[in-house]
């Protein structure tokens, strides 16, 4: 599996429009680079991203890729939603989106805090990958605190967390309790929404329906998920900074603890 995974998000909803034929596009440059690892949830577009990436493998069987999906944003975000039932009806819609009979790995998307302390939860998970309906289950997580409860758990296989420049403390606390426990991490946003990118100014204009434009201050869903929490104006300085000699990465340190700890690392 490569290191370097491709997420998918954007050829489901909430990045603006994106063609059909550009998703596929994508899809296929990704492989082309060498990437082996697509990340999708069932919630890309109600379905769409999960969709493309089956339409795509069928017409590409020797692509070899390993397709990790997510499991709980289309339901109400109430802990009693998470049970072995609901499991069993959304990853079979996952199966049937993607063309599979197992799931290569289906990991519980950013639920409610008090659902990785349910041991209700993870004996069903154990169940649906003894009915072969998945092969592995991991999370995906909004705070380090999460992913360390669910680091906790035998059967988590990965966990998914927002790590970037803007977002350091999970190398603090999450990556070595991962790695102790030999469980993999799944590094998410690792641009910050594009933000890290250097392409944005204050002049970009993002579509009504891209979630760079509707949730900056977290309208929709939890803010951290849009330029990962931070404001768009600091992320814009902090991005502008020269290339990344050692004077450079002490400014980016400095900046981080100066600027940007007070807006993220204490929320997640």
């Amino acid at each position: 599996m490569s290191v370097v995974g491709l997420g998918t998000w954007q050829l489901g909803a909430d990045w603006g429009d994106v063609r059909e034929e550009d998703a596929l596009g994508v899809l296929d440059a990704a492989v082309a680079e060498g990437v082996t690892f697509f990340d999708t949830a069932d919630v890309y577009g109600d379905g769409r991203s999960e969709r493309l990436i089956g339409r795509y493998l069928r017409e590409r069987p020797d692509a070899g890729v390993f397709v990790a999906t997510k499991m709980g944003r289309r339901a109400e975000q109430l802990p009693a939603n998470f049970v072995l039932d609901n499991f069993r009806a959304w990853t079979e819609r996952s199966r049937a989106n993607l063309g599979v009979d197992t799931l290569d790995l289906v990991q519980l998307h950013c639920p409610p805090t008090a659902v990785y302390s349910s041991d209700e939860v993870f004996d069903a998970l154990d169940t649906l990958v003894a009915e072969k309906r998945i092969a592995n289950y991991a999370v995906s997580v909004e705070t380090c605190a999460e992913a360390l409860t669910a680091i906790a758990r035998p059967g988590v296989t990965a966990v998914q967390i927002i790590l970037n420049a803007f977002r350091l403390k999970p190398l603090e606390e999450v990556l070595p309790a991962a790695a102790e426990a030999g469980v993999g991490i799944i590094a998410r946003v690792p641009l910050a929404s594009g933000l890290l990118s250097g392409k944005y100014t204050r002049e970009t204009v993002f579509a009504a329906n891209d979630h760079r434009n509707y949730n900056r201050h977290g309208e929709a869903f939890d803010q951290g998920e849009t330029f990962s929490g931070v404001d768009y104006d600091t992320g814009l300085a902090a991005a502008a900074l020269p290339p990344l000699e050692q004077g450079t990465l002490d400014a980016v340190r400095d900046l981080y603890d100066r600027r940007i700890r007070g807006q993220v690392h204490a929320r997640w």
